[in-house]
Order: C-alpha cells, then sequence, then structure tokens
C-alpha cells in the first residue's frame, strides 16, 4: 500500500509539474522571475507587505487588477513576472505582453477583419499583463483597441498593468485625450491595487556611483 501510494504521488506530482509548465510556455513572459530574487533593497519606497500580500492572489478570485507604477529599472516588471508565474502555479491561465504590442495586435487583426476574434486572445486568461504602458504614445484607434480589452475584462478577469507615468499624466499617454484616459483609469482602477515604487533605475546604477 506504501509503494502504491508513492507511486500515485509522484505520477500527481509529474503531472502536476506539466501542467505548470504548459501553462508557463502559453503566458509568454519574457523571462522568468521569482519574488525570492526580488531586490527589495533598490527601490527608496515599496510597500513590501502589500507586494507580498498580492502573492497571495486573493484578488484574483475578487477579478480585481494591480497598478505597478514606477519609473523604469525600479522592478516592475520582475514583480508582475513573478506574480505571473505563482498564479501559474497555482493553476491559472496567464497571458503576459506590453500594452504596445497588444494595440499593434488587435490592429492588425481589424485590418483582416478578425478583431472579435483576436480581443478572445486578451479576454480568456483568467490573468492579463500589461506591460510598460506609457512607454510610448498611443494614437486614438490605439486607445479604443486597448479600452476594449480594458473595459471587457472589467469585473470579468485580472489584469496587472505597469506604467512609468503617474495617473494625473496618462492623458498624455492617450494623445492628450482625456475622456479616454479617464474611461481606462475609471475601470482600471474601481477595484485595484496600485504599488508605488520609487527611487533610480537598477539598471544604470553602475553609471551613477563615481
Amino acid at each position: 500500500m506504501e509503494y502504491l501510494r508513492q507511486l500515485i504521488e509522484g505520477e500527481y506530482t509529474a503531472r502536476r509539474q506539466r501542467v505548470i509548465e504548459r501553462r508557463v510556455h502559453t503566458a509568454r513572459f519574457p523571462v522568468l522571475k521569482t519574488l525570492e530574487q526580488f531586490r527589495w533593497d533598490w527601490p527608496k519606497i515599496i510597500n513590501r507587505l502589500a507586494v507580498q500580500h498580492l502573492f497571495l492572489l486573493e484578488f484574483l478570485a475578487q477579478e480585481a487588477n494591480v497598478v505597478l507604477l514606477g519609473i523604469f529599472g525600479l522592478g516592475k516588471t520582475h514583480l508582475a513576472t513573478a506574480l505571473g508565474y505563482a498564479a501559474c502555479q497555482e493553476g491559472c491561465a496567464v497571458l503576459f505582453a506590453d500594452a504596445i504590442s497588444v494595440i499593434n495586435d488587435l490592429a492588425a487583426a481589424q485590418k483582416r477583419s478578425r478583431l472579435k476574434r483576436q480581443l478572445k486572445r486578451y479576454l480568456a486568461p483568467e490573468l492579463l499583463f500589461l506591460d510598460v504602458l506609457g512607454y510610448l504614445p498611443i494614437d486614438p484607434h490605439g486607445a479604443d483597441l486597448l479600452f476594449q480589452v480594458i473595459s471587457q475584462r472589467y469585473e470579468r478577469g485580472s489584469i496587472v498593468l505597469t506604467t512609468n507615468k503617474p495617473f494625473k499624466q496618462w492623458a498624455a499617454i492617450f494623445n492628450h485625450d482625456s475622456p479616454i484616459a479617464s474611461a481606462v483609469l475609471d475601470r482600471l482602477l474601481h477595484h485595484a491595487e496600485t504599488i508605488v515604487l520609487e527611487g533610480s533605475s537598477y539598471r544604470i546604477k553602475d553609471q551613477l556611483d563615481p
């Protein structure tokens, strides 16, 4: 009986690992990161307890969102990727993409009259990541496409979004269109946890040191 128990446990563990590996592959992470690898000592300001609480993944059951806000090089994408990896390990369907790539993908689909079908790719996962919003300005057409993703996921599926722009500057992201920026923020932040990171870029630390 003990041998059979060990055999069953081994098979269960192997199957679970294969499922996790498939979910990680489907998620399309740029690189794999974990929370244990994060440099807590680098950002000058970060709410560590709030970040650690996110990894309980309670926001997924609430279909709430997470916004990681700060300049480049503070670890926003690292934390987002680690959060996605943790979600994969718990059996969640995850998709990771940068915001501009999502817009370009949907714009190309729209030209081929396949927008509705392609939108499903970003609506289906339990957790969608929109990375580096604000890095490049978005024209009105792109803003409309991104709004469709965010509005259709509203209270249906969670989004984790990273941005370098404070919310008061989001109109500039959307080609100075304040109404569309307000509409996006309204749906994104209604049920959301915002984590602010402050400090200087880790990637240029060696150049900053004398």
